[in-house]
Protein backbone atom coordinates (compact mmCIF):
# COMPACT_ATOMS: atom_id res chain seq x y z
CA UNK A 1 0.00 0.00 0.00
CA UNK A 2 1.72 3.40 -1.15
CA UNK A 3 1.29 6.43 1.07
CA UNK A 4 -1.60 7.55 -1.78
CA UNK A 5 -3.45 4.26 -0.85
CA UNK A 6 -3.42 5.02 2.84
CA UNK A 7 -3.87 8.60 2.72
CA UNK A 8 -6.94 7.44 0.54
CA UNK A 9 -7.98 5.08 3.46
CA UNK A 10 -7.87 7.63 5.67
CA UNK A 11 -10.19 9.82 3.53
CA UNK A 12 -12.63 7.05 3.82
CA UNK A 13 -12.59 7.12 7.22
CA UNK A 14 -12.97 10.75 7.70
CA UNK A 15 -15.88 10.53 4.90
CA UNK A 16 -17.65 7.94 6.54
CA UNK A 17 -17.28 9.11 10.21
CA UNK A 18 -17.39 12.82 10.08
CA UNK A 19 -19.32 12.96 7.03
CA UNK A 20 -16.74 15.11 5.26
CA UNK A 21 -16.09 15.26 1.58
CA UNK A 22 -12.66 13.58 0.71
CA UNK A 23 -12.31 16.09 -2.01
CA UNK A 24 -11.74 18.48 1.10
CA UNK A 25 -8.34 16.80 2.72
CA UNK A 26 -5.09 16.98 1.91
CA UNK A 27 -2.34 15.98 4.06
CA UNK A 28 -1.61 19.34 4.85
CA UNK A 29 -5.58 19.83 6.10
CA UNK A 30 -5.94 21.29 9.68
CA UNK A 31 -8.05 18.89 11.57
CA UNK A 32 -9.60 21.18 13.51
CA UNK A 33 -8.70 24.49 11.45
CA UNK A 34 -10.04 23.40 8.00
CA UNK A 35 -12.56 20.14 9.39
CA UNK A 36 -13.68 21.32 12.30
CA UNK A 37 -12.97 18.28 14.06
CA UNK A 38 -13.51 18.32 18.03
CA UNK A 39 -12.00 15.84 20.21
CA UNK A 40 -14.77 13.55 20.36
CA UNK A 41 -14.86 12.95 16.44
CA UNK A 42 -11.22 12.84 16.50
CA UNK A 43 -11.50 9.66 19.06
CA UNK A 44 -14.41 8.37 16.39
CA UNK A 45 -11.87 8.62 13.33
CA UNK A 46 -9.03 6.95 15.18
CA UNK A 47 -10.60 3.92 16.54
CA UNK A 48 -11.91 3.59 12.54
CA UNK A 49 -8.54 3.66 11.21
CA UNK A 50 -7.42 1.02 14.40
CA UNK A 51 -10.49 -1.20 13.27
CA UNK A 52 -9.75 -0.44 9.34
CA UNK A 53 -6.03 -1.03 9.53
CA UNK A 54 -6.00 -3.57 12.83
CA UNK A 55 -3.47 -1.15 14.53
CA UNK A 56 -3.62 0.50 18.04
CA UNK A 57 -3.23 4.17 18.55
CA UNK A 58 -2.38 5.33 21.69
CA UNK A 59 -3.71 8.13 23.01
CA UNK A 60 -0.60 10.35 23.57
CA UNK A 61 -0.52 9.87 20.03
CA UNK A 62 -3.45 10.95 18.33
CA UNK A 63 -3.98 13.84 20.61
CA UNK A 64 -0.61 15.22 18.82
CA UNK A 65 -2.33 14.68 15.46
CA UNK A 66 -3.07 18.28 13.81
CA UNK A 67 -3.35 17.62 10.35
CA UNK A 68 -4.01 14.32 8.17
CA UNK A 69 -0.79 14.62 7.13
CA UNK A 70 -0.52 13.72 10.90
CA UNK A 71 -2.25 10.76 10.54
CA UNK A 72 -0.94 9.04 7.88
CA UNK A 73 2.72 9.50 8.76
CA UNK A 74 1.73 8.07 11.85
CA UNK A 75 -0.42 4.84 10.51
CA UNK A 76 3.14 4.43 7.86
CA UNK A 77 5.22 4.61 11.30
CA UNK A 78 3.74 1.77 12.55
CA UNK A 79 3.92 -0.29 9.15
CA UNK A 80 0.51 0.69 7.83
CA UNK A 81 1.39 0.29 3.58
CA UNK A 82 4.60 -1.30 4.05
CA UNK A 83 4.97 -4.09 1.76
Amino acid sequence: MTQDNVLNEVKSVFGSVAKIDSSRITPETSLADDLDIDSLTLIEVVVALEDRFDVLVPDDEWQRFATVGDIVNHLEGVGVGAT
